[in-house]
């Protein structure tokens, strides 16, 4: 397997990790002044950028995956990753209704997959 294989999935857990905390961390901190929270949260998106921005030019620019299965890739990261967070960080107990979300995901994942020939 080359690098152009694991790394953008690697690179997109990583954005998607510091892009939850960046928008959602702040929740946390209701002391924290709204600007406070915002200049923040920037500031971790700025880093975010900088591990989404090569994940999704080393899977394009290799020819691994096309933009569309890096979208579907980066939004399954997504909500598995909140679901992490929204327990762990937020105290929030899983719905039936986010494990429903996460099937159609994965569905749209072997859709997007599949041999196009």
């Amino acid at each position: 397997m080359t690098p152009a294989y694991f790394l953008p999935p690697l690179l997109l857990i990583g954005s998607n990790i510091v892009m939850t905390f960046a928008w959602y961390g702040h929740l946390k901190r209701p002391g924290w002044a709204m600007t406070t929270a915002i200049l923040i949260s920037w500031g971790m998106a700025l880093f975010e950028y900088c591990l989404a921005v090569p994940a999704n030019r080393i899977g394009y620019e290799s020819g691994t995956y096309t933009g569309q299965q890096l979208k579907v890739m980066q939004e399954v990261i997504t909500l598995a990753v909140f679901a992490g967070f929204s327990v762990l960080v937020l105290g929030e107990p899983l719905r039936w209704t986010y494990g429903a979300a996460m099937v159609c995901l994965l569905a749209a994942v072997g859709f997007i997959f599949l041999p196009t020939k």
